[in-house]
């Protein structure tokens, strides 16, 4: 039961990096309650896992219907409860998977080979499976949301574990970031408006959009196909863009605007009930040496106030920090060192060595210089780092692990509370499973007095 409980993010990496396309002539191998399981479902992430370098195993196929069907119940469990997720939870959510993606892939041009189409086109597939994933992981989180493990159930979960089992932990450290990226000034983003501008006016007069899109766009993903975006609905793109669409008639073209982006001008080609089809041209504002200048300028000031105890580290960050990931955390950069729990001790082995490079020969509590960056995406800035805390490698011991065997204490805990439901939940849900999956070990548990 461990494993369909905890394992549903894995399930979602699986079904983000898979090709989103769904046969319509498809054998049903489950059902439950309302829902029905497509064998192409089971199939494609099957095929995701064979494309990963694994090997063979049909095994694996009991596995992922588990998951599926683990998924399943919690949506139920979900709209009945009328649980929901906003739109800006599922955009942040694809935009952060589609990162990791491209970060696995070595760059969007070599993901977007192996998913044969567009980020943006695969983002628009991917989404409404997102806003059910994050669904049913609400709902899931709800059920457990008031267990919470005493010191006593942690000394008693430590005391479980045979001495000659506990583990041994390596050197760790606690980082904390800053991250700053250059601002341009109107000038110097005006540049870049008549530049876009002079080449929507080249398409008013009559040049082809298409190949313009070719040749000028900045959008690596829509450029090859002459800006094409394909159909979309309201909930994918930024809400500057989704506004300009949504505003136009087919055969329209607007004028230019700006997003997170960059600057767009886009022509609406086709319009279907709520859903729109667009090509657009982007271009993407160019750092300056002096917008550079003036972020490290920037960075050295809040080095200075930070030393001089003008400002805490983790009030600076939560000022000034531009990462989404860090900001809000008191700046302190977060490790997933499992699917199901995140932390913010990070082995030094684990640590970017970029980062690690400026850590190496800090002190605790040290507070490093403006740092340069540049992204793999092209973006550069500065970033301020702090060595909040460095654990010697050690014999795992309560003193020095709380935190750690307190989520494995959590973790346990929670998989009990969770094991009851489902297992309430399969008593009082109508579930039907295939021939084919009968014999699966993983299916015991969901046709067991049926």
């Amino acid at each position: 039961m461990k494993k369909i409980l905890f394992t549903l993010a894995g399930l979602f990496c699986l079904v983000l990096t898979a090709q989103a396309q769904k046969k319509v002539v498809d054998k049903i191998v489950a059902k439950i309650g309302d829902n029905l399981v497509l064998l192409s479902d089971v199939n494609q992430q099957y095929s995701m896992y064979l494309s990963q370098g694994n090997a063979p195993d049909e095994k694996v196929k009991c596995y992922i219907l588990q998951q599926i069907l683990s998924q399943k119940l919690l949506k139920q469990q979900a709209e009945i409860d009328s649980i929901e997720v906003d739109d800006s939870q599922v955009t942040d959510e694809v935009e952060r998977r589609m990162r990791y993606q491209m970060q696995r892939m070595g760059g969007q041009e070599n993901l977007e080979k192996m998913l044969n189409k567009s980020v943006l086109q695969y983002k628009e597939e991917i989404r409404p499976d997102i806003k059910e994933q994050l669904r049913s992981n609400k709902m899931q989180a709800k059920i457990t949301e008031n267990l919470n493990v005493t010191p006593n159930e942690v000394k008693k979960y430590f005391e479980s574990i045979k001495k000659d089992s506990l583990p041994d932990i390596g050197a760790e450290v606690e980082i904390g970031e800053i991250v700053l990226y250059p601002k341009l000034t109107k000038a110097e983003k005006q540049k870049i408006r008549d530049k876009i501008e002079a080449l929507r006016l080249r398409v008013k007069s009559g040049e082809d959009f298409s190949f313009l899109a070719k040749t000028y766009s900045e959008d690596p993903g829509s450029a090859p196909e002459g800006g094409d975006l394909g159909f979309f609905d309201r909930t994918v793109m930024a809400k500057e863009f989704t506004a300009m669409a949504f505003k136009l008639k087919a055969g329209d073209i607007s004028p230019v605007f700006e997003t997170e982006f960059g600057f767009h001008f886009l022509e609406v080609l086709e319009r279907r009930g709520e859903q729109v089809h667009v090509r657009h041209l982007l271009l993407r504002p160019q750092n300056t040496v002096a917008s550079l200048e003036r972020v490290k300028l920037q960075a050295d000031s809040l080095v200075k106030k930070i030393n001089d105890k003008q400002l805490t580290f983790p009030v600076a960050a939560a000022s000034y920090s531009e990462s989404k990931d860090s900001k809000f955390n008191g700046g302190i950069m977060l490790f997933a060192d499992n699917v199901t729990a995140r932390t913010t001790f990070i082995p030094v082995d684990k640590v970017d060595p970029k980062v690690f490079a400026v850590i190496d020969t800090m002190k605790v509590g040290d507070i490093s210089k403006a740092t340069p960056f540049r992204e793999d995406n092209g973006k550069e800035g500065y970033k301020i780092f702090w060595l909040k805390d460095k654990i010697a490698p050690h014999k795992a011991n309560l003193d020095q692990d709380f935190p750690k065997f307190r989520e494995k204490a959590q973790q346990e805990k929670n998989e009990k509370a969770l094991s009851i439901w489902f297992e309430k939940r399969r008593e009082t849900t109508s579930i039907t499973i295939d021939e084919e999956f009968l014999s699966c070990d993983e299916m015991k548990v969901w046709i067991k007095n049926k």
